[in-house]
């Protein structure tokens, strides 16, 4: 029989205890952002495509089994550093000022942890983050200087960026591969980080960007398998524009170094060389998703050893997409399927019920917002996204957009020669307008190219190998079509009128 003392402990301890219960259920929820960079949604065996037999994902395909997948996310410019920018302050380039690759954004700009530092979170990225000038709104960050490296990465800890020589940024050096690292490191936050605040933390991978270099232990994986390729990878560009033909990213193009030493031999055909060199390139990408999906389920099981789950939103994503031998190319950047779609998952125990599929369309634009209604803020007037949180529950909005607008502001850059344009993309039909400017954009180049237009009709060709612009019988619907991109474009502020050689160009090509 308990003594009076001895009951009223025990009743403070279990008054103390509901306290605790109930502040845990009362705290906005934490929020861990992976992103890969590179990783196509081709590659997660989750969205069904055939490389899953060669190459299962199980653990990113957990976040779909438990949460939610999105089967038409999209990005606003499918390009590393303009993606990124994109992500963190929920607008377009032509608001954030991030249009290149060689384009840096602004420390006084708002952003999404800036944000979410205000609603009481504390914050952190680690890895990849490649836009140039030190992170600002984070209370922590450990991150690769501009690529990184893939192995023993040198990374740039909170504190040490003016500390080097010159007031460059002191590198700290780490053992290991980098996802192996990057992981780790995220752990490790979450390990120290302050159990009574949420937390928002990126985690972003330098995998599987090239020159997709995997993890010892992944070095044989897949030797002896042959993996098919996929049906157009000897696309000849019948239909397409001048663009097609001056692009540098087929597998025919790829390097040395991309191929581990080995070289395309000379005396074969472009098809013979593009299946050659094929078998080499996918391998290697996959080794280096291996290396993900194990370092996410290292992350997951974090979480669920430590009563973390029900109350942390995970989601996964790449940076955008990306070419895996369509068409015969690698890389991404224009608006074709293969790099426009990026893979998301996302798990929310408490809110998303498991195994949702959702095909509206939403954008990396949208990221931002979602990230601050799950804490509780509203979404800011400089943010151009909308969240997307009430359709991850099935309750998707009657006036949710049917259509997205994309562009891609490099032109002939030096290594793929890929042409600047913009377009629309709804739930059947892409317009593209290669305009061929470089607009004064950073890093770009003036091409002899011609502007030129595409549509495809994804519903009968969902591989692209079609461009019916100019079918007579689809007259009306290019008229259509370009006044909902003129519509876009207005609603994005991305106007052509502050450009005087599209002014010209589009009374022409228009």
């Amino acid at each position: 029989m308990l003594k009076i003392k001895e009951k009223s402990f025990l009743i403070a301890g279990l008054a103390l205890s509901a306290t605790g219960l109930m502040q845990a259920q009362k705290k906005a929820p934490n929020i861990l952002f992976i992103m890969s960079d590179d990783h196509t949604s081709q590659a997660i065996s989750a969205y069904g495509g055939y490389l899953g037999q060669y190459l299962p994902t199980p653990n990113l395909d957990r976040i779909a089994k438990e949460g939610a997948l999105m089967k038409n996310c999209f990005v606003t410019n499918s390009i590393s550093v303009p993606s990124r920018a994109c992500i963190l302050t929920g607008q377009y380039s032509q608001k954030n000022g991030v249009y290149t690759l060689a384009d840096a954004i602004d420390r006084n700009h708002p952003n999404v942890a800036k944000e979410l530092q205000k609603a009481g979170y504390q914050t952190a990225i680690i890895g990849k983050w490649h836009l140039v000038t030190e992170p600002s709104g984070f209370d922590y960050y450990n991150v690769l200087p501009g690529q990184g490296r893939y192995n023993n990465p040198q990374m740039i800890q909170k504190g040490d960026w003016e500390k080097g020589p010159n007031k460059q940024p002191l590198l700290t050096e780490h053992g290991g591969h980098s996802t192996d690292v990057i992981a780790n490191d995220a752990i490790r936050y979450m390990q120290t980080a302050d159990p009574d605040k949420p937390f928002f933390l990126q985690c972003h991978f330098k995998a599987p960007h090239r020159p997709w270099e995997p993890a010892h232990r992944f070095h044989n994986l897949l030797e002896d398998v042959y993996i098919p390729a996929p049906e157009n990878i000897l696309d000849n560009y019948d239909g397409k524009g001048q663009y097609a033909q001056n692009l540098r990213m087929s597998m025919e193009h790829l390097t040395k170094t991309d191929l581990k030493g080995k070289t395309i031999p000379e005396d074969i055909t472009r098809d013979e060389k593009r299946l050659w060199a094929y078998q080499i390139y996918i391998k290697d990408y996959l080794r280096c998703i291996a290396g993900i999906d194990e370092n996410v389920g290292r992350i997951l099981k974090y979480l669920d050893d430590n009563g973390l789950t029900d109350n942390t939103i995970v989601i996964y994503t790449g940076d955008q997409g990306f070419f895996l031998g369509e068409h015969g190319w690698f890389d991404k950047r224009l608006i074709y399927e293969e790099c426009l779609r990026m893979p998301l998952l996302i798990r929310y125990p408490k809110e998303i019920a498991p195994g949702t599929v959702n095909s509206d369309i939403v954008m990396n634009l949208d990221f931002a917002p979602l990230f601050l209604d799950f804490a509780g803020v509203a979404t800011p007037s400089y943010m151009q996204g909308e969240s997307f949180r009430s359709n991850l529950k099935g309750q998707t909005p009657t006036d949710w957009r049917k259509s997205m607008y994309y562009r891609y502001w490099m032109n002939d850059d030096n290594d793929h020669h890929v042409t600047a344009h913009y377009g629309i993309r709804t739930e059947r039909y892409k317009l593209v307008y290669y305009y061929a400017q470089p607009l004064g954009m950073k890093g770009v180049n003036k091409s002899a190219l011609e502007p030129e237009w595409e549509l495809y009709d994804l519903q009968n060709d969902p591989a692209e190998m079609n461009n019916i612009y100019k079918t007579p019988a689809n007259k009306n619907l290019i008229i259509q079509l370009k006044k909902e991109l003129l519509q876009l474009k207005e609603k994005y502020e991305d106007q052509d009128s502050k450009y005087p050689e599209m002014v010209e160009l589009n009374k022409k090509y228009w």
